[in-house]
């Protein structure tokens, strides 16, 4: 029952592993480079999400949320969307160092159709994409390529948004004002270790307990100036406490 449960639990993680077995059986060769392939692009992200991490909690610490409402809230209309396509189209790095950025853009109050046009513009119209694409194949040919990648991102954010609410977005745990960033925290479990009463870990991942008992505020500030990427902030701390998202 419990290696059931676990099957469950790791559906995705199964179901690839499993890909893999039919394909090294199938093609064995084929089988083979794809393992490679994939130990490639583990050990890249294994460098690089660490980083990004880190640079996400920072930038969520220190740009507060009426700045990312103004310029890429719904307020914003048009120049947040224009923004949105600058953001990721001056973006470094890969589309999958992009979701952490995200889910902290979210949080500050970007809309669904805003982080739609982020992730499409960071995959396919990068600066330094078009600049070897105008290399390669041409200016005209580079120029007709944007400007239909742009309209069809234009399109396929508004018909997205149309379909998905922020509320059907993965919410941050948070109680009584304390929050726990989920894309920044890295599940070293010193917050659990330092209040016990206050954080428990679930899925590698920190969470605050729902607790009746008034929090220590000094206890609760350590914990938090200990927390390695800044992944907790309370609203009702004083304004001299260091905050993070």
């Amino acid at each position: 029952m419990n290696i059931w449960r676990a099957v469950k639990k790791n559906a995705f993680l199964v179901l690839v592993a499993a890909a893999y077995i039919a394909v090294f059986i199938v093609r064995p060769g084929m089988g083979s480079a794809s393992v490679k392939d994939s130990v490639y692009y583990l050990k890249e992200m294994i460098m690089i999400m660490p980083v990004i991490f880190v640079l996400t909690a920072l930038l969520d610490t220190w740009v507060p949320k009426e700045k990312i409402m103004k310029y890429l809230g719904r307020e914003a209309k048009a120049k947040g969307i224009v923004l949105s396509l600058v953001l990721g189209s001056i973006s470094a790095g890969p589309i999958y160092a992009a979701f952490p950025l995200c889910v902290m853009l979210h949080k500050k109050g970007v809309p669904v159709r805003n982080l739609m046009i982020i992730l499409s513009a960071w995959a396919v119209i990068k600066v330094p994409m078009l600049l070897n694409e105008m290399k390669f194949l041409g200016l005209q040919f580079m120029a007709v390529r944007w400007v239909l990648t742009v309209i069809s991102i234009l399109v396929f954010s508004w018909i997205a948004a149309k379909i998905i609410k922020d509320s059907d977005l993965p919410r941050h745990e948070d109680q009584n004002g304390l929050t726990v960033n989920q894309s920044a925290c890295i599940g070293c479990a010193l917050c659990e270790k330092n209040y016990p009463a206050l954080f428990a870990m679930r899925h590698n991942k920190a969470f605050v307990k729902t607790v009746d008992m008034p929090v220590e505020k000094g206890r609760l500030i350590q914990t938090m100036d200990e927390c390695p990427v800044q992944a907790i902030a309370y609203a009702a701390a004083p304004s001299d406490t260091r905050h993070a998202g």
